[in-house]
């Protein structure tokens, strides 16, 4: 990452609630705000004077946005209706319309509140990507353009979700979430003294409002134990986001566009018991769910050395991405045993058909998968050191009647894959039998759709 050069010391300060309630100076503020924060012309209107409100106090403050409610979408579903196969430089530069659009109309009405913006797409704000189209990754800012108007009494407009490659100079895309991390990557390129991600919902919560209407929400918690939450299920934040944050360092402050409620502050780390961290950790932070993973299980896989560095050997050539593994015990009698292993449900299908091309050479049996599956994970730093967390989870699963099919464990989190007609059922035993109901409904989802 190209560090921004330090900022002067004529910057206006003021002070800003940080975790644990202490208060110190803040002069670079970066502001994200996701597609249902900007649905429509009220939305857009209602965003610019939250910025606009943000520079009188006193900081500076250079913002990223979505594309517009359901426009990414739209255009996905467009390209496909003239194209079956859109070229992925193409899909690419369809994509990138979207933000432009937000950012030029955001520009517009902080301009009708007397206050000057200016738009930048991701190449002009100097994100740089490698050259992988629809999953690009970040691997350089360099912000001149932004700094050149901040330091001209500007505020910079970013288009989340799009950068330029270093290699071919074509415009790419971030993927799922990519919004969210270029707020992140930029806000540590200019050296931010925090990262506020307004979304639709008042902050992280122990679990998603729409399914546990009494979730709780989490006013802090640690780059890890969110990591985790992301990795999990959790939409507020994406994982690469959050990867970013701890990596440099920088606070993320989760809030509602919609509301001036407190939010969640994500920062600090799991293992730091310091009274610095803040109040003592809580045992259990939240819940998570996935619905949209599939399993495949190899079936008969012989039982010699080397077989499984075959199987996920093929996996990983096709940049698939596999998340829970589970072998079982070789029988005797056969010398051959199953391995069992998650990865997202959109590469199901292209999984299988690398692997039946290998069949013959690897000697396996047969190939089963299922996409009705769910993912239920209980994430929490404090049961690093509280004995009995597996026990009370896997006992609340089996009083709400709930087979778990897979388990797997992390110092922080344990995940259960179950039937996908399961879910609800779990996540909403789970989050009672470890008392992470609020006293009264806390969660409002202004927007429908929890970005």
């Amino acid at each position: 990452m190209n560090w921004a050069s330090g900022r002067g010391t004529d910057t206006l300060k003021r002070p800003r609630e940080i975790p644990g309630g202490a208060a110190r100076p803040v002069a670079l503020v970066v502001q994200k705000y996701g597609g249902s924060s900007v649905a429509d012309a009220d939305g857009i209107k209602r965003v610019a004077r939250r910025i606009v409100a943000t520079r009188q106090a006193g900081d500076q403050v250079v913002v990223v946005v979505s594309a517009m409610g359901d426009t990414t979408d739209e255009l996905i579903d467009l390209a496909n209706r003239v194209s079956p196969q859109p070229p992925g430089r193409e899909l690419d530069m369809l994509l990138t319309a979207g933000e432009r659009i937000s950012m030029a109309l955001l520009a517009m009405a902080i301009a009708s509140l007397g206050m000057e913006a200016r738009s930048f797409t991701g190449s002009q704000a100097g994100v740089i990507t490698d050259a992988v189209h629809g999953r690009a990754r970040i691997i350089d800012v360099t912000p001149g353009r932004i700094l050149s108007a901040l330091s001209e009494g500007a505020i910079p407009i970013v288009a989340g979700f799009q950068g330029v490659s270093q290699t071919t100079k074509d415009i790419t895309t971030l993927g799922r979430g990519g919004s969210d991390t270029t707020a992140v990557a930029v806000a540590a390129a200019l050296r931010a003294d925090v990262c506020e991600i307004y979304t639709d919902v008042d902050g992280v919560f122990t679990e998603d409002p729409r399914v546990v209407q009494s979730a709780r929400r989490i006013p802090r918690i640690t780059y890890e134990e969110m990591l985790e939450m992301a990795a999990c299920g959790a939409k507020v934040l994406m994982p690469r986001c959050v990867e970013y944050a701890r990596r440099y360092g920088l606070p993320i402050h989760v809030r509602s566009s919609f509301s001036d409620k407190t939010g969640t502050w994500v920062s600090g780390h799991a293992e730091d018991e310091s009274e610095e961290a803040g109040m003592e950790q809580a045992i259990i932070s939240g819940v998570a769910h996935d619905r949209s993973e599939g399993k495949i299980t190899v079936v008969g896989v012989p039982d010699r050395v080397g077989e499984a560095a075959r199987i996920f050997g093929i996996i990983a050539e096709s940049g698939i991405n596999i998340d829970m593994i589970v072998q079982n015990v070789s029988a005797v009698a056969t010398g051959r045993t199953d391995i069992s292993f998650t990865l997202p449900g959109t590469e199901g299908q292209r999984a299988l058909d690398l692997l039946r091309a290998a069949q013959e050479k690897s000697g396996f049996q047969e190939l089963l998968y299922n996409d009705r599956i769910g993912k239920v994970s209980l994430i929490g730093a404090g049961m690093r050191s509280h004995p009995g967390v597996s026990a009370k989870f896997f006992a609340a699963l089996a009083e709400a009647g709930v087979n778990i099919q897979m388990i797997t464990t992390s110092e922080i989190r344990i995940s259960v894959v179950v039937s996908q007609a399961d879910v609800d059922t779990a996540v909403n035993a789970t989050h009672k039998a470890f008392d992470l109901e609020a006293d009264e409904v806390e969660a409002v989802v202004y927007g429908g759709s929890g970005r």
